[in-house]
């Protein structure tokens, strides 16, 4: 553990805090579960903000939501019988499709990882 150190303005001690360098992007279910946090679970988010263990917590909220929706959807792709041949003669009708099950696998992650 590092010791942290102090510089006084004003009378008062403000921490001489510093990153690491690294910027990390955090996508939208990142994003979503940061304001959940946030909202509805504020102890967590303020200990994970504490611990300097919220960029983590939400990139693996990210990784995690993007491949389930992704297996969630290429399941019920197979299902419906959505494939590359529909893709070639009826894209319009494709690309709905698609859509239709990208919603679906959505609603599912989002209340099982994002919102839980």
């Amino acid at each position: 553990m590092t010791e942290i150190t102090y510089t006084q303005v004003n009378g008062y001690l403000i921490p001489n805090l510093t990153t690491d360098g690294t910027e990390v992007q955090i996508g939208k279910y990142g994003q979503m579960r940061r304001k959940f946090l946030k909202q509805s679970r504020p102890s967590l988010y303020t200990s994970l903000m504490i611990t300097g263990k919220i960029t983590e917590h939400l990139l693996e909220v990210q990784t995690l939501a993007t491949e389930q929706i992704q297996t969630i959807v290429k399941r019920l792709a197979q299902t419906e019988g959505v494939n590359e041949e529909m893709k070639a003669t009826d894209p319009m009708m494709w690309t709905g499709l698609m859509n239709n099950l990208l919603h679906s696998a959505e609603e599912i992650v989002l209340s099982e990882v994002v919102y839980s």
